[in-house]
């Protein structure tokens, strides 16, 4: 989901998202460190235990199945460079992994939508743009991103890659309510390029099609 022409963004033009809790997550200076941010509000292990004293303390006690956990952030942020790559798309990119409640209240703000999604992307202010050399902030919801991925019978590692090639294409200036396909033939090549398997909009195209077919 394109979240309009904003990014995320504090009256003083620091890149920053604040969580329900209080937490503040600084992408300026995050990104300088790391491509990959995790939500403080966010327990990468569904089984949510409260003695977790760090993100990193969360990856390494994770008692989840292989295929549902949350990759480590050098995991993905080779990947988020090899997409950016393919989708042509130079200037930094901070991915935030989050929750369904934070994500819907990101999606509430910035699209005036009251409901959690899966992916949100958001194009930088023209000044930090030029300033920093930022493409744009991607928010994805890990609970979310969860059920997709038992629901496609994939690895969350693999969903979680689909949704950030989606993304990507987005802060390419892609949009798929508007460009006649254009978006959907992009995805469609980019993620056989990368070893994907469907993409958002075709999984969309084949979930209306059955609909349509059950209609008596």
């Amino acid at each position: 989901m394109r979240a309009g022409a904003d990014s995320i963004l504090a009256p003083d033009r620091s890149r920053i998202i604040k969580s329900d809790s209080g937490h503040a997550i600084s992408l300026a200076l995050a990104a300088r460190r790391a491509m990959i941010l995790l939500d403080p509000d966010l327990d990468p292990d569904a089984e949510s235990h409260s003695g977790a004293t760090s993100p990193g303390s969360a990856w390494r006690r994770s008692a989840l199945p292989w295929a549902e956990r949350v990759p480590t952030p050098p995991t993905l942020s080779r990947y988020l460079k090899q997409a950016q790559d393919a989708v042509r798309l130079r200037g930094q990119v901070t991915v935030l992994l989050t929750t369904d409640e934070n994500i819907r209240n990101l999606n509430r703000r910035f699209r005036g939508k009251n409901r959690s999604t899966d992916v949100l992307s958001f194009a930088p202010n023209p000044q930090v743009q030029n300033q920093e050399k930022v493409a744009g902030d991607i928010a994805i919801s890990i609970p979310t991103a969860r059920r997709l991925a038992v629901e496609q019978g994939h690895a969350l590692t693999c969903e979680l890659k689909i949704l950030i090639l989606h993304g990507l294409l987005h802060l390419a200036g892609y949009d798929h309510d508007t460009d006649h396909g254009k978006m959907r033939r992009r995805e469609r090549q980019l993620r056989a390029l990368l070893g994907l398997p469907l993409g958002l909009i075709e999984r969309a195209q084949r979930s209306a099609g059955k609909k349509r077919s059950r209609k008596p």
